[in-house]
């Protein structure tokens, strides 16, 4: 009995639990669509019906009120700039580790792995008081001027590097040594071989850690809230959350909805579009 438990229903139980949170979270993913279409009355009057007549002037009062075009440029050019540099430096760290015979390899590889279990809610004070200090030295002795994104945009760099070099040094284990013995054969050097030699063949890999940074640096808002309080320099998370106080006084909660979808959504078809490549790179390293 206890076999078959093991062996037949546990896994089916498995599967169909998964299979209700997925379309659970389809499902509300829906909704949300559905809710940002509609007249306020109708979201609180019937939220769980189709809009009379879509509202799609719901998305441009939310983009005017919460003034997502500030935020929504502050957001890609963070995300964009800060997925690249993520990937800049995870990727050669990574690529040295794997490859690296010296004792000290693996437990370095430990403190990155260390680093992701550290929560970000336990450094918010040292932050703080990192981006007062660096504020202050800028602008009174460096240069006259500072802008908080940069600190925010090299937190979030240093905050993601972690992760990125441990999924990169996994996959980079994954890559056979004769690519890099056919490159030395060759003539080509170190720095050679990695850059034309391993860069392409490890292109999954690296996708695989840029998207999901891209993911990660779009939705962050707690460090953007601490680190670039001011209206322009809000991303469109904090953006969104000033729309949400807004919003909630005036009743006007198809615009909410909309704001939500905004933000969301471009995610989601991302994720759409390159989730099957995603998954590759991140069991590519234990499949081979």
């Amino acid at each position: 009995m206890r076999r078959l438990i093991g062996d037949f229903l546990l896994p089916k139980a498995t599967a169909i639990a998964l299979w209700a949170w997925v379309v659970f979270n389809l499902a509300l993913v829906g909704w949300v669509g559905i809710q940002s279409l509609k007249e306020s009355r109708e979201v609180a009057l019937n939220p769980f019906a189709l809009p009379q007549r879509p509202r799609w002037e719901n998305f441009s009062s939310a983009w005017q009120a919460a003034e997502f075009s500030a935020a929504a440029l502050n957001s890609v050019l963070l995300t964009v700039i800060g997925s690249v540099l993520i990937v800049a430096v995870a990727a050669p760290a990574a690529y040295v580790l794997a490859r690296s015979n010296r004792r000290m390899a693996g437990p370095t590889i430990n403190y990155f792995a260390i680093g992701l279990s550290i929560p970000l809610q336990t450094i918010l004070v040292p932050i703080v008081v990192i981006k007062l200090s660096v504020y202050t030295f800028m602008e009174d002795w460096v240069t006259g001027w500072w802008d908080n994104r940069i600190t925010l945009l090299v937190f979030q760099v240093a905050l993601s590097v972690p992760f990125s070099v441990f999924v990169l040094t996994g996959y980079m284990r994954s890559l056979p040594h004769e690519i890099e013995e056919a490159a030395e054969i060759d003539g080509a050097g170190p720095l050679r071989s990695f850059v034309q030699v391993i860069m392409p063949v490890a292109r999954p890999g690296l996708t695989t850690v840029f998207v999901l940074s891209v993911m990660g640096l779009w939705n962050e808002t707690l460090l953007a809230l601490l680190i670039a309080p001011l209206p322009e320099e809000r991303n469109l998370p904090a953006a969104l959350l000033g729309l949400y106080s807004s919003m909630q006084y005036s009743s006007d909660w198809g615009g909410m909805f909309a704001g939500i979808v905004i933000l969301i959504y471009p995610m989601i078809v991302l994720y759409i579009w390159l989730g099957r490549r995603i998954v590759e790179g991140m069991t590519a390293g234990i499949s081979r």
